[in-house]
């Protein structure tokens, strides 16, 4: 079998692993269920991207989430697997698909397309256009490459200069933190697990704590903080239930870890209340 056979035949594996737990993470029995949604004209763009949007059961305005997938994709898993939760609280949810509307598969070992750096955006602007989302309460939540992308959207540069609608928050889980070199421009929270060994949390506690792992020194203090939580004996995809069986996937493992997920939710809710409210008050 060639290299890139077996990695096709790992990238199935895991979006197997995700089906099956995408049913069962979140237990949110009542969460409306989600619709597919065009994020933009086809017209406006040669690769328009989709999503899957969820609302929640009130009449009114309320603050929204985008979520972005890893570099294995999954976006319907992931909408499963958190939107339909976050969605409970009271919060609207787009979940991104950056892969299909342009043929993709995986991009782990190529790294995301350059367009998408700008596609957390691109999600934004349909979101602030919906008479339902409160366009000045949206926050970014990716996971592992999709976590380093919500990290670059808040990032002070370029990319955050893009879009006159901003951002109020980002949430990072497990992200690759070695390219981010300037400061948070919102409250962000970082989620990693302790034995990660493809994202490493040293990387990204050298992030938060303005030091770089290029020897190129960040200005500490600058920026909005960034919160840091480490979970303890948790490995990459620590959150996925799909992953009970432990799975190696390009020498990384991969694990769920129910603990360090039950914690991350308890995170992530009260990390969203706070920064970006909503109709559900925390117990």
């Amino acid at each position: 079998m060639t290299s890139l056979a077996r990695i096709a035949t790992t990238i199935a594996a895991i979006v197997a692993a995700l089906l099956i737990g995408g049913g069962t993470a979140c237990r949110a029995a009542d969460a409306p269920e989600s619709r597919i949604v065009e994020v933009e004209n086809p017209l406006a763009s040669s690769q328009p991207l989709q999503g899957y949007l969820r609302q929640p059961r009130d009449s009114g305005t309320s603050p929204a989430v985008v979520l972005l997938h890893g570099c294995s994709g999954g976006s319907r898993q992931l909408d499963q697997r958190w939107g339909k939760l976050i969605v409970s609280w009271g919060y609207v949810t787009l979940t991104l698909d950056r892969f299909g509307p342009r043929g993709l598969t995986s991009t782990c070992t190529s790294g995301p397309p350059a367009a998408a750096v700008f596609d957390a955006y691109r999600a934004l602007a349909f979101l602030v256009q919906q008479p339902f989302v409160d366009r000045d309460h949206v926050a970014v939540i990716g996971f592992s490459q999709g976590g380093l992308l919500a990290l670059t959207s808040v990032e002070r540069g370029m990319i955050e200069r893009t879009s006159n609608d901003k951002f109020r928050a980002a949430i990072a889980f497990y992200p690759p933190c070695l390219g981010i070199k300037d400061s948070m421009t919102v409250p962000t929270l970082i989620l990693i697990g302790e034995l990660d060994d493809w994202t490493l949390a040293r990387e990204c506690r050298n992030l938060v704590e303005g030091r770089d792992d290029y020897g190129i020194s960040r200005q500490k203090g600058l920026g909005v903080p960034i919160e840091f939580i480490v979970y303890p004996g948790a490995y990459h995809a620590f959150d996925v239930p799909g992953l009970a069986t432990p799975l190696k996937f390009l020498g990384h493992h991969l694990e769920f870890n129910q603990a360090a997920r039950d914690q991350s939710v308890d995170a992530v809710r009260k990390f969203l209340y706070a920064t970006i409210g909503g109709q559900e008050k925390l117990q």
